[in-house]
């Protein structure tokens, strides 16, 4: 990372690892491992972004009350932060509590694809051994927002006037435009934004759901006392915008609703040839996200945690020029944005390294090749990393009040 010119590395702390039991006791190498990373990050001048919850719930919360679906979550995620700021708050000034809060509530609480794994026939896509589709994913998303509310609080209150870090949270964005000019595709593109989006922003902004929300899902969607309406809203110092790609919205028509899915009444359909595991390079697409969050919610700070274009792993993906072609637009789009007004603040590129991706293993974003049939584990960079490498030391130079990385990566105004 130091060689290629980073200076932020985004990662998250398992809280398995950390307190195997989901509360208690402390593992003394889960401890050690963290510590002696992030200080040799810190020793090579490269700020560690953390992330405390990116779908890896101890299992024996699952088991005991099913994790997010039980208000007891709450205390036991503000105690687990606790223990990570206590322990690393000197070298971690970038918090952010739970990753894609909106992906996880509907990826693991209704389609039953993503941990862990909840569902109800007919709505999800796999088998499921539990779940509710119809309201789980309102609940789940609903104890995040409390969760993430009571940690940021608590940071205020013991950890910021000595440790002067930041606590936010990630929202995955896709960028979304009607399928058509029709009335019904532009109606039904804002209801997806306000879905996707604004279950998670309007609460935080606002402290309450959007109103087309409250009057879709009706009693299925939880409602904040008053108290929990002023813990939530303000409870960020910035927001994590993870996007990938943009897609067309067009209604549906559905005469009931039942999960999520149905309640939304949208089709996301892929513009051009993208697919899941290929994307085509659309930067007014991020454009449009941070502009959408500017007009609509304060222009608060943001950090893109993530940004990236999968290519198939094998050895020929070293020479990765599609992967240079979307890196070189999408970085671009932001600068457009920081100079329309937009208080972006930093741009992690995902991902450093190829990782097991959960949605398909033989697809990875990672600028280095890594070798996972040898036993070392052996790392090649591809073309992306070297010409990645080159533009983070030329934009240093080149521009003066903006010094640009990955997370792979981060810029700083």
């Amino acid at each position: 990372m130091y060689d290629m010119g980073l200076d932020a590395f985004r990662l998250s702390i398992s809280w398995p690892r950390l307190i195997p039991g989901g509360r208690g006791h402390v593992n003394p190498k889960g401890l050690r491992f963290y510590k002696n990373l992030l200080d040799e990050l810190k020793r090579y001048g490269i700020e560690p972004h953390v992330t405390l919850h990116h779908n890896d719930l101890p299992q024996a919360l699952e088991d005991e009350y099913g994790g997010w679906i039980d208000r007891k979550i709450i205390d036991d995620f503000t105690a687990f932060a606790d223990v990570c700021f206590r322990e690393f708050g000197n070298t971690v000034k970038h918090w952010s509590t739970i990753n894609e809060p909106n992906m996880l509530a509907s990826g693991g609480y209704d389609l039953g694809v993503m941990p862990p794994k909840h569902c109800s026939p007919p709505f999800g896509v796999v088998n499921c051994s539990r779940g509710n589709s119809s309201t789980e994913p309102y609940i789940a998303l609903h104890n995040m927002l409390l969760a993430h509310a009571s940690t940021a609080t608590l940071y205020k209150q013991k950890y910021k006037y000595k440790q002067n870090g930041s606590v936010g949270i990630t929202c995955f964005a896709y960028w979304m435009v009607p399928f058509t000019n029709s009335q019904e595709d532009k109606i039904a593109t804002q209801r997806a934004k306000d879905f996707y989006l604004g279950w998670v922003l309007h609460p935080l902004v606002f402290g309450d759901y959007p109103d087309v929300m409250k009057k879709i899902v009706g009693k299925r969607l939880p409602s904040f006392s008053e108290d929990e309406s002023d813990l939530v809203k303000d409870s960020f110092d910035f927001l994590g915008v993870i996007h990938y790609t943009t897609v067309y919205i067009k209604h549906l028509s559905n005469s009931v609703q039942g999960d999520y899915n149905l309640d939304v009444d949208v089709a996301l359909l892929p513009i051009g040839n993208s697919t899941m595991v290929s994307f085509d390079v659309l930067p007014w697409g991020l454009e449009g996200v941070l502009e959408y969050i500017k007009q609509n919610y304060g222009n608060p700070p943001v950090y893109i945690l993530e940004n990236g274009q999968p290519s198939n792993h094998n050895s020929s993906s070293l020479n990765d020029t599609g992967r240079i072609d979307y890196l070189h637009a999408y970085i671009g789009s932001v600068l457009k944005s920081v100079r329309n007004g937009s208080d972006t603040r930093g741009y992690f590129q995902w991902s450093f390294m190829d990782l097991f991706e959960f949605l398909n293993y033989n697809y990875t974003y990672g600028l280095y090749y890594v070798n996972f049939t040898d036993p070392e584990r052996k790392r090649s960079p591809k073309t992306s990393a070297l010409w990645y490498s080159a533009f983070l030391k030329g934009a240093t130079k080149v521009h003066k009040n903006i010094s640009v990385s990955s997370s792979p990566g981060f810029f700083s105004q």
